[in-house]
């Protein structure tokens, strides 16, 4: 496809850029991803990964972002090719607190009575809600977007004045790699081992504790979290604090203890104050901002792509 073609270019190929060049290349338009590495590389290929917007900014706009994004993952979870499914479980915190204001969008939601809950926990909900097995997920949006005229390219941008005139309307969904001095890295690592039977999920509500406890079975294998570590840049995985998630995860499910290791997962999530979604004039294009999503981008992803098409005509 030649420049001249072009009717978008999209930066970066996590789950908010695979998913806005979807939409756009579903709208009809003729779609081309610039990445500095592919889908299987991004932080989104790191993730649990559950729908739940989970401190993200600003609250009026990521409502709607979410509820949209709800909408389509049920939608998708009715096909097991995509790795979208619907799976109950339990999110528990060890002291009083009050339910999280979008529980009441999710299938079965209701306080737990304290018999259900793990020791040395006070409080908790069931809920059935979307988890992802990310990198089937991302697969199956590479290949949808292939399917609908859409590609992905390996190439590494340095500044923005390198996509003028390479196509109208670019969308900067690079994530870390948007160069905002408002963004910071809070550095995720989880574990996934192998599956001894778990069917369900838990999820811990650790506030802003760095040390997070998760576990969401997909199938054969677990995915085990997890880790916030604002301003941490490395990437590499760190066998310690995979052994202490593996601890602090089979602390509450047994059997997750001596699981064998599958795979060690890090992941940059791009954060910043507020996500920004929003359309500004650079040069000759149309330029499309949508990143800052946090550790809510795949929970935010089909909404802020669905604005992205809005202003992209």
């Amino acid at each position: 496809m030649s420049r001249r073609d072009l009717d978008a270019l999209v930066i970066g190929a996590g789950v908010s850029g695979l998913t806005t060049a979807v939409c756009l290349a579903e709208a009809g338009m003729r779609v081309i991803i610039w990445t500095a590495e592919p889908p299987e590389r991004t932080t989104s290929y790191a993730a649990g990964a559950m729908w739940g917007p989970y401190h993200v900014e600003p609250v009026d706009r990521v409502r709607v972002w979410s509820a949209q994004t709800l909408e389509v993952l049920r939608q998708l979870a009715t096909d097991p090719q995509t790795g979208v499914r619907l799976v109950s479980g339990i999110e528990a915190s060890r002291k009083p607190v009050d339910p999280p204001e979008w529980g009441s969008q999710l299938g079965g939601f209701r306080t737990c009575e304290v018999s259900e809950l793990p020791d040395g926990f006070a409080t908790g909900w069931r809920y059935t809600a979307p988890i992802l097995d990310m990198p089937t997920y991302l697969g199956y949006l590479r290949g949808r977007l292939e399917a609908a005229g859409g590609g992905i390219e390996i190439r590494r941008i340095d500044s923005l004045d390198e996509v003028v005139g390479v196509a109208p309307v670019v969308v900067n969904c690079a994530g870390m790699g948007a160069r905002d001095p408002e963004l910071a890295p809070v550095r995720g690592q989880l574990v996934a081992v192998e599956n001894p039977g778990i069917t369900e999920f838990f999820s811990e509500d650790t506030g802003v504790s760095p040390d997070l406890l998760h576990f969401y079975p997909h199938g054969e294998t677990v995915v085990l979290g997890g880790t916030a570590q604002p301003g941490e840049w490395n990437r590499e995985p760190d066998p310690g604090i995979a052994a202490a998630i593996v601890a602090r995860c089979a602390e509450i499910e047994p059997r997750l203890r001596g699981a064998r290791v599958v795979e060690l997962r890090v992941g940059l999530r791009p954060t910043r104050p507020f996500v920004r979604v929003e359309k500004r004039q650079f040069r000759s294009a149309r330029m499309i901002h949508n990143y800052g999503h946090g550790g809510a981008g795949v929970s935010l992803s089909w909404g802020c792509a669905a604005q992205v098409v809005a202003g992209s005509g």
